[in-house]
């Protein structure tokens, strides 16, 4: 990355820890005042949805992908409502410069989810297109999977999927542009004999992970499983 890439991620932490020292950080779901590490209150968190699906054969999530693509096991953490506290954090960790959140996520995932019973070879988040990268500071996925590898001991790679094409954001389509959307998505690296876990904030109608995942497929013997932090519908 260029030194202009690098100095806008700067930029954005530096702000972050200023507004953590100068505003403290409050509950997302009731603004009651809480430790800077989380994003909602004991209180507020026993309200999430949680799906409390494991990885295994028979969950929705996995039914829905196996339609798309050829995927090992799937899972999602959160139920995606609207109004809900589930897209509330999602939506501050990629719009509101709130990138600890995606960490605090990745700990509630830990309680809930044996990620280490999947055992996957390669942890793989989804990556953004390096132009919305730059104006965004951060990927929001980044410190999620950071924080599940260091815990399970499983490798991640932020580079070895890159995204090609520039394209609005999911968030502001409705479902029919959703489907229409002809994400492309190509490997870095000659990758084989590798599971990988693909690594998502919100499963929609799952175009963009069918198109990540069939990248990873393109190569010899790899397969594929899905984390998702929620899942719509």
């Amino acid at each position: 990355m260029g030194r202009g890439g690098s100095t806008m991620i700067m930029t954005s932490r530096l702000g972050s820890f200023v507004r953590d020292i100068f505003l403290p950080s409050r509950c997302l779901g009731c603004g009651r005042i809480v430790d800077a590490e989380v994003c909602l209150c004991f209180l507020c968190e026993d309200k999430i949805h949680f799906l409390h699906e494991s990885f295994s054969d028979h969950n929705e999530l996995r039914e829905r992908c196996s339609v798309l693509f050829p995927v090992q096991v799937a899972c999602s953490l959160m139920k995606y409502e609207r109004n809900a506290l589930a897209k509330k954090m999602i939506h501050s960790l990629k719009y509101g410069q709130r990138e600890s959140i995606g960490q605090y996520i990745a700990r509630m995932a830990i309680e809930r989810l044996d990620i280490g019973a999947l055992r996957p070879d390669l942890l793989v988040s989804i990556p953004l297109h390096l132009r919305k990268y730059r104006k965004r500071g951060y990927n929001q996925l980044h410190l999620f999977t950071e924080t599940l590898s260091e815990y399970y001991h499983i490798p991640y790679d932020h580079k070895v999927l890159k995204r090609n094409k520039h394209l609005k954001s999911q968030a502001q389509k409705n479902k029919s542009a959703r489907q229409k959307s002809d994400f492309s998505f190509s490997l870095n690296r000659e990758i084989e004999n590798t599971h990988v876990l693909l690594i998502d904030d919100v499963f929609t109608t799952g175009q963009t992970l069918a198109q990540a995942s069939w990248a990873v497929l393109s190569r010899k013997n790899n397969k594929v499983s899905i984390l998702v932090m929620a899942m719509e519908g």
